[in-house]
């Protein structure tokens, strides 16, 4: 069926879930009921759908369907031009409708962190994608769009300054307030519990490379702080950053899918600042510590049950309240091969992995729409580039400046 002949621009599946509410309130925000965007909301149960739609002033079409209806996934697909999936965790709830998309020839934005669960799509259905034309993006909310098209700024900015790439990057995030997630726990945990039982999947979430095309899955060795270390780009001590092991493979896909425009020796990594002196050092020791109790807890099988009855059950986040008052502030420093350096920020005036990524999920699917990718699987720069920093400017509060 061709795009304009389809009942709606953009479906919302999974309206229902905690950042599914956050998104569906931007929409009636930023697209209003029946303006130029047609959208509806979908999810599996129609009365809290109709609750939803009362709670936030969504007057537009609700569709019942289930994440393991095949038939239903593809019906909703016939329909529609884009559709945004905050149902996770992806590798329990994802796979069925990714295979829809692609069957479907349509558009497609998630903001999945689950690397070994993307390559498994890629691999899956990227021939398939690319012969029906469906463009698939990953990784469109906090993961990893701050990285990703942090690093976008910073090469397009060396580039116009300097004449050349960075040959290397390292992102630190300098402070960040927001609160945590059911949803995002229980993708933690079903992530572990899966590699728990496949020792495979242990290489694929070590690779940095591994969400790169097929054959290009090896390459330098990249950084990753998993100590305390002193950064003289950044000045400041660095402590490891718990999304690092998603955005950086991101960030190589982008860079396997432009054909490896900054240098096939080009390295990145990501960490958090703590700041200088003995008072940084004592911190970045504090959250290592911290960081590698925490892992090493959820890796134990016995420690992971137990964990997953108290904490938050999936649907349960951040109050409004603390939406409201959280924010991020990510800093990178670039290095050209002839010495050159350049820092830039890239902040976000929300809960970053909530209010925040509910903005970058609905600016990524309505840029989509005007992009010129072909079909495949995309990440955020390559499908979107400055159009979607334009975009996140302009409408979802976040900043990309040269410092």
């Amino acid at each position: 069926m061709p795009r304009s002949a389809r009942t709606h621009d953009v479906v919302l599946f999974g309206a229902t879930s905690f950042v599914g509410q956050i998104l569906t309130q931007y929409m009636v925000r930023r697209h209003g009921s029946d303006g130029d965007v047609s959208w509806a909301i979908a999810g599996r149960n129609g009365e809290k759908l109709a609750e939803v739609a009362a709670n936030t002033g969504a007057a537009v079409d609700r569709i019942v369907v289930d994440a393991d209806d095949a038939a239903g996934l593809a019906e909703m697909c016939a329909h529609t031009n884009c559709v945004i999936s905050t149902v996770g965790p992806y590798a329990l709830y994802g796979s069925k409708l990714v295979a829809a998309v692609a069957e479907a020839g349509i558009d497609y934005v998630d903001l999945t962190g689950e690397p070994h669960w993307m390559q498994r799509m890629i691999d899956r259905y990227q021939d398939r994608a690319v012969e029906t034309g469906a463009r698939i993006v990953h990784s469109c909310g906090f993961d990893s769009v701050p990285s990703d098209m942090g690093v976008w700024f910073v090469q397009r900015e060396a580039q116009e300054r300097f004449g050349e790439p960075c040959s290397s990057i390292s992102m630190a995030v300098k402070a960040a307030k927001g609160g945590a997630s059911g949803g995002t726990i229980a993708s933690m945990m079903n992530m572990m519990e899966e590699a728990s039982a496949d020792p495979s999947l242990r290489e694929i979430l070590a690779n940095p490379y591994a969400l790169a095309e097929t054959g290009d899955r090896s390459g330098v060795d990249q950084p990753n702080v998993t100590l305390p270390v002193y950064d003289d780009g950044h000045e400041s001590w660095l402590a490891p950053f718990v999304m690092a092991a998603t955005n950086t493979r991101v960030v190589f896909r982008t860079h396997s899918l432009l054909g490896h425009p900054w240098g096939d020796d080009f390295t990145y990594g990501e960490a958090m600042m703590t700041g200088d002196g003995w008072s940084g050092r004592a911190k970045a020791m504090a959250t290592s510590a911290a960081l590698a109790s925490a892992m090493g807890a959820v890796a134990f099988g016995p420690i992971r049950s137990v964990m997953g009855k108290v904490l938050p059950e999936p649907g349960e986040g951040p109050s409004p309240e603390k939406q409201e008052a959280g924010f991020f502030d990510i800093r990178f420093h670039g290095t050209t091969a002839s010495g050159d350096e350049l820092t830039a920020t890239v902040t976000g005036d929300r809960d970053p992995g909530y209010a925040s990524t509910a903005k970058m999920l609905a600016e990524a699917a309505t840029t989509l729409a005007d992009s010129d990718a072909a079909g495949g699987f995309w990440t955020p720069a390559t499908a979107l580039g400055d159009a979607y920093i334009d975009a996140l400017v302009e409408h979802s509060g976040l900043t990309f400046d040269i410092t």
